[in-house]
């Protein structure tokens, strides 16, 4: 089995609601790690190329990056939890890589830290 990791960060502020009491608006540096995992490579012999998920990484956390993601699609409608920006960066590179992984290869995890000791996994 092969794995690819690719990490890249962003700081934005966020605000979430737990047991019905929102907590007050307050930024992290987040820190965001990406496993892809496949049997196989592809006829270059890679899994998928560093550069290229790198890419799109910085696409799908650019909207995001010194912004209030309470005030950023998708979590405009979502409360900002690092679960649940874990599950939409794995969603988003799933849909967005697709091609430009060897054909057995798919994102194992993305873990989102907010803070030093405090992280969510999402595996899809």
């Amino acid at each position: 089995m092969y794995t690819v990791e690719i990490t890249h960060e962003f700081a934005a502020a966020h605000a979430i609601v737990i047991a019905g009491n929102r907590e007050p608006v307050h930024g992290h540096n987040w820190h965001v790690t990406v496993l892809l995992t496949g049997p196989t490579l592809d006829d270059d012999g890679l899994l998928c190329d560093f550069h290229t998920v790198h890419s799109v990484l910085v696409d799908i956390l650019d909207p995001f990056h010194n912004n209030d993601l309470n005030a950023t699609p998708p979590f405009d409608e979502t409360n900002p939890t690092a679960e649940l920006i874990a599950r939409h960066i794995a969603h988003e590179l799933t849909d967005r890589l697709g091609p430009a992984m060897a054909e057995s290869a798919r994102v194992e995890s993305v873990r989102v830290t907010e803070s030093p000791g405090c992280a969510a996994i999402y595996r899809p």
